[in-house]
């Protein structure tokens, strides 16, 4: 009997497109449950019983442990626990398990929700905040300095291509209304070049919602 999809609720952001890229480069069958955060159909009671923070993405996995369903919030925890369902991307060994999730929190914790900021006071800000704007494209632009240096005589973030490049990766797309330039940075854009011409990525960057 062939397995259940799991359910993936989505949207084309960031923090969507890196779980999507994931179940891609997994093999994993999914369908889309299209969550418009335009028209607040995260805050809807249906889905809060899956994501307890309001926020996408999220799973259901019908082949959960035991064969039991479960159900994932937050992208970080999604992007493990698929790496420990797949056996991919995900090392076993604990020193390389460490490197990863220590770069993958890195992006949870710190460029996703800078780089957010950054985007967000300088393109979406019903009025300008001086003080927003250099606050967050600062701290953005320091982020990328620490990702230029980790990059240094590497091809991927850990070593070995993973979730913490997964995690990354979409983030660093929005460079230019994060007030970035990627030619300021010359191994990101190399890391960013690399990752794009996987077949994979490519289809998570898709924003199909079907």
């Amino acid at each position: 009997m062939a397995k259940k999809p799991i359910d993936f609720y989505f949207w084309p952001t960031p923090n969507g497109f890196k779980v999507r890229i994931m179940l891609e480069e997994c093999g994993l069958a999914y369908r889309i449950k299209p969550i418009d955060i335009g028209k607040g159909d995260q805050f809807k009671p249906a889905f809060l019983k899956v994501s307890p923070n309001n926020k996408m993405p999220a799973i259901v996995d019908p082949d959960g442990p035991g064969g039991k369903p479960i159900s994932v919030f937050e992208s970080g925890a999604i992007l493990q626990y698929l790496g420990r369902k797949t056996g991919l991307l995900y090392p076993d060994d604990e020193r390389a398990r460490v490197e990863v999730e220590q770069w993958l929190y890195w992006q949870v914790g710190g460029l996703g929700p800078m780089a957010g900021q950054a985007h967000h006071f300088r393109v979406y800000a019903k009025k300008k905040v001086p003080y927003g704007i250099e606050r967050y494209t600062t701290e953005t632009t320091r982020l990328y300095g620490v990702l230029e240096k980790r990059l240094r005589g590497r091809s991927y973030i850990a070593g070995e291509y993973s979730i913490a490049d997964i995690a990354a990766f979409p983030w660093v797309l929005s460079w230019q209304k994060q007030g970035q330039n990627l030619d300021d940075y010359p191994r990101i854009k190399a890391w960013v070049a690399r990752l794009s011409r996987r077949e994979a990525v490519q289809r998570g960057l898709s924003t199909a919602l079907e």
